[in-house]
């Protein structure tokens, strides 16, 4: 993929973050948008300190105006396009709030639809490349305590195929990703404001879900998305892959 543009939203931590240096590593041109400044500041000053090619957009993803503003300044083609931006939320229906679910729509689903509908033409304006949106296990099965986001990640699964569909014959492939746990900085923060001097006991007790018996790491998520947006994933499309310990094919 040397010399390919890629596009990856919530690039500054966590899974992006993993990704945003899988790509530059490979000798992508990486741009990658968040709000976090600071980490995105500093990210990007890193890569480029390795003589990587990385460049931080400082955007708000539910306002498409500025999303479309942000990829019109990519020069040239955009090759691959990671959406990897989304936040989470703990509660059934009846305590999640409306301003809750708003928030969690206007984020994780319009965050994607945005981001697609501004980089489609320069996708297609090359002849073709890779969208890949990062989706959940919980798009497919009942977790508990977890209704509105498990809406977001459902809705992400079938824009997935929606957008394979329409777009295969203008060589646009389409995929997703569905982690089961992944111990990134969102995981200690959850533990750390809810279970204060326990984390390391319910750290085990997360991990020990995944019959593999440990949770994922941002870098293994990262690799297999390097993997589908290559040439070498380029007969996958339309396809959604649980990387997930066994979560799904395993649990009894």
């Amino acid at each position: 993929m040397k010399h390919q543009t890629v596009l990856i939203t919530g690039g500054a931590s966590g899974i992006g973050l993993a990704m945003v240096k899988k790509f530059a590593s490979k000798g992508c041109t990486v741009f990658f948008i968040d709000t976090n400044h600071p980490e995105g500041t500093k990210l990007e000053m890193e890569e480029h300190e390795k003589g990587f090619t990385v460049k931080f957009l400082e955007i708000d993803l539910t306002a498409f105006d500025a999303v479309r503003k942000a990829v019109n300044s990519i020069p040239g083609k955009i090759d691959v396009l990671i959406n990897n931006a989304g936040i989470s939320h703990i509660g059934k229906v009846e305590n999640t709030s409306e301003e809750d679910f708003d928030r969690l729509y206007s984020v994780n689903i319009k965050g994607v639809f945005h981001s697609i509908k501004a980089a489609l033409p320069k996708l297609i304006e090359k002849g073709g490349g890779s969208i890949l949106n990062l989706c959940s296990v919980a798009a497919t099965i009942g977790i508990p305590d977890r209704f509105a986001y498990s809406m977001t990640k459902g809705a992400v699964l079938s824009m997935t195929l929606s957008i394979a569909r329409d777009y295969v014959d203008q060589g646009i492939r389409c995929n997703c990703l569905s982690p089961g746990r992944v111990h990134t900085p969102f995981v200690d923060g959850f533990l750390a404001k809810n279970y204060p001097g326990q984390e390391k006991e319910m750290y085990a007790k997360l991990a020990a879900t995944q019959p593999i018996g440990r949770m994922g790491t941002p870098e293994e998520i990262a690799e297999l998305a390097y993997f589908i947006s290559s040439d070498a994933g380029g007969f996958i499309t339309g396809a959604n892959f649980n990387i997930d310990g066994g979560f799904m094919g395993l649990k009894m």
